[in-house]
């Protein structure tokens, strides 16, 4: 694991994918190495710009990331991308398709792409997709984008692990504010209206103003200078609007440094993760050979209705207690 993490810090691209690969793992031995890989490149010190991107299937995420990624290599920044794609809840699987549609950052030298399965985990990322950002930074990487599975209002774990949320939005998709609604759009710093050129902009135009209306009728956050959040239009396919869509963000985290919201922030993401940590390793031990015999055991008294499903609970949880 050292020198794993050596070639990291180096920014070997193989051994960056070698890692991401271990703390995915579920086996308990690459848990431990994986524990042992990032506690060992904690002190790296190196800090990159996270940011959380979600949006309604179809928005155009993959073609937003690809223009926008490339135009940040061309200002000599390393960009790094971990898309996280839908995982079927019937065997399993998931396609990995986002690297085929981000044709010109995937050549680019300056960037890296990383499918990664949900693994049917809520909340429209990976579970250990916040470690994969860690391995990003400690590689040497400038930005990382996170990319979203897609899927709506319940897409909100993200803003847990960026430091800065975008929502991309297209024009005409009806009503839009009914389809995210408050969950959502509460945790946005930036909503991007997508496809904003040819006939669509003239609807562009309308749902920016919509939504700029709406983001004004949200309560103030401590964390947001004056003027956010806003929303904005682009268009990853004509490459316009991006140059003042980064311009933005790099305001909105210049001020968040100097005002201290940046580290207050990351701490806090901290904290929630390592509850998170101790709640999946609770998870974890009812996955043991005892802990399913035992509940299948009281599975079947519930099914004969000799125990209610919640005395079954009860009496499985003060077993569990006890060992």
């Amino acid at each position: 694991m050292a020198d794993l993490g050596e070639r990291i810090a180096a920014g070997d691209r193989r051994a960056l994918a070698r890692a991401i690969t271990l703390v995915e793992s579920r086996r308990e031995d690459h848990r431990a190495q994986a524990a042992e890989l990032l506690q060992g490149l904690r002190g790296s010190g190196r800090q990159a710009l996270r940011i959380g991107l979600s949006g309604t299937p179809g928005v155009g995420k993959s073609t937003f990331i690809d223009a926008f990624g490339t135009m940040l290599t061309g200002q000599g920044l390393g960009v790094a991308v971990l898309a996280v794609d839908p995982s079927s809840a019937r065997s399993g699987g998931s396609i990995l398709g986002d690297k085929t549609r981000m044709e010109r950052l995937s050549r680019d030298r300056r960037a890296f792409i990383r499918p990664s399965p949900s693994q049917t985990h809520l909340g429209g990322v990976a579970r250990r997709t916040r470690d994969a950002v860690a391995l990003c930074e400690a590689a040497g990487f400038d930005v990382v984008m996170i990319e979203t599975v897609g899927v709506g209002q319940s897409e909100t774990v993200v803003a847990e692990m960026s430091d800065l949320f975008v929502l991309l939005l297209a024009p005409g998709g009806g009503d839009e504010l009914q389809g995210v609604k408050r969950g959502i759009m509460e945790i946005a710093d930036i909503i991007l209206v997508n496809k904003a050129d040819g006939d669509l902009k003239p609807a562009a135009t309308r749902t920016c103003s919509d939504y700029s209306g709406a983001l004004r009728l949200l309560r103030k956050r401590p964390q947001d200078p004056p003027g956010f959040p806003k929303a904005m239009m682009v268009s990853a396919a004509a490459e316009s609007g991006l140059q003042d869509a980064w311009a933005e963000m790099k305001t909105l985290v210049e001020w968040r440094k100097e005002n201290g919201h940046w580290e207050r922030t990351r701490a806090r993401q901290a904290r929630y993760w390592f509850a998170q940590e101790v709640r999946q390793a609770l998870l974890a031990r009812l996955e043991t050979p005892e802990a399913r015999a035992a509940m299948e055991h009281l599975a079947r008294k519930v099914e004969s209705a000799e125990m209610t499903p919640a005395a079954a609970a009860r009496s499985f949880l003060a077993e569990f207690d006890r060992t």
